[in-house]
């Protein structure tokens, strides 16, 4: 017979021991939450070595094809763009005010093909609202490159975790989810609800969407290259912004050929539609994209976070905001994982819920 209050207690202790958990693995939390998406997303080739291998080698062999082809990479475009980006975080805080903004703007809009009377509504609407505007989009900025800077500052510290956590999660993977549901009070079936919801995120993000977020901004490097602007910058800023639906790449291409364009500069604007509009809007968006998330994601029935537009420019945005550069994938999965959470419980109180 349960003692008195022995069901509160146990669940107190619970959330106790979590909670405890998250705070003391708080400096590990990025390499943990890589490695966990690289695991998911390729645990499928790890089962295919263990029928010719054994666990220890399967995952051995596993980790090091993901460090040589996927990690090390990364690790060196990080480092290589931390370098860079401190100098352009010191720039933006030295050099970005509000009365060379407000000049570039209304440069801008005085090279725009539109009446002198549009003209001036827009210098009068922009200038009003202006200054909370670019310290918004300043603080946003530097928020994303400060993030950066920091994984690419302890980028092998985060490089070794990463590759360790890897290692296990692929030998201890199948033993950790078991162990999850024998502890879970749900149903098996809505267990794996919620665990298939988790797996299917995770391999659509980092195989189609980071893919995605790879080839466009590797693609708008060629074009900025062209025309002698920064190439990393705007490389950069291109694959973070392909990660938000609808707007894209869009909030990227468009302001910068605006510019050019009002200052002259009609070839260069050009090429900047070109690569902006026609190869990554139309081709990649639109056919490329498309081909690599039914190859990438699994079929299910669930919702997902990635089948709600506004929930994923939310969270993306939101995710950014609170984790930094991983919040690209924090967000979404978040997300997903609520949307995820709301279907079990309407799967497990059907009966009690008024569908009237």
């Amino acid at each position: 017979m349960n003692a008195p209050y022995e069901h509160g207690f146990m669940l107190s202790l619970l959330i106790l021991a979590i909670g405890g958990l998250i705070w003391l693995f708080t400096p590990f939390i990025p390499a943990l939450f890589l490695a966990l998406l690289i695991a998911i997303s390729t645990f499928g080739q790890y089962h295919k070595f263990q029928q010719k291998l054994s666990d220890t080698n399967s995952a051995l062999v596993m980790t090091l094809l993901v460090t040589v082809i996927l990690i090390l990479p990364l690790s060196y475009i990080l480092l290589i763009s931390g370098l860079e980006i401190s100098a352009l975080i010191q720039n933006i805080n030295t050099n970005f005010t509000n009365e060379q903004s407000n000049q570039i703007v209304h440069q801008t809009i005085a090279g725009l093909p539109l009446s002198d009377s549009l003209k001036i509504t827009l210098n009068s609407v922009i200038s009003n609202n202006l200054e909370e505007f670019l310290i918004s989009i300043k603080d946003f900025s530097v928020v994303i490159l400060k993030s950066i800077v920091s994984l690419s500052s302890h980028f092998i510290f985060f490089l070794l975790v990463t590759i360790f956590s890897l290692y296990y999660f692929y030998i201890d993977g199948k033993g950790t989810i078991k162990r999850l549901k024998d502890l879970s009070p749900l149903e098996n079936h809505l267990d794996d609800i919620l665990f298939n919801q988790f797996s299917s995120l995770s391999i659509t993000l980092v195989g189609s969407v980071f893919t995605i977020a790879l080839l466009q901004g590797a693609v708008f490097s060629i074009g900025v290259m062209i025309i002698g602007l920064p190439v990393l910058y705007f490389g950069i800023a291109m694959a973070l912004a392909s990660f938000i639906p609808v707007l894209g790449g869009l909030i990227i291409w468009l302001p910068l050929s605006l510019y050019l364009y009002a200052q002259g500069q009609t070839t260069d604007a050009l090429i900047i539609i070109f690569f902006g509009a026609v190869i990554i809007g139309t081709i990649i968006d639109h056919f490329v994209r498309p081909i690599l998330i039914k190859k990438f994601s699994k079929s299910s029935d669930q919702s997902s976070a990635l089948d709600h537009t506004l929930i994923t420019v939310l969270s993306t945005l939101a995710g950014i905001m609170q984790f930094g550069i991983l919040g690209l994938f924090i967000g979404p999965i978040i997300a997903a994982m609520a949307i995820s959470i709301f279907d079990v419980y309407a799967i497990k109180y059907a009966d009690s819920l008024d569908k009237s």
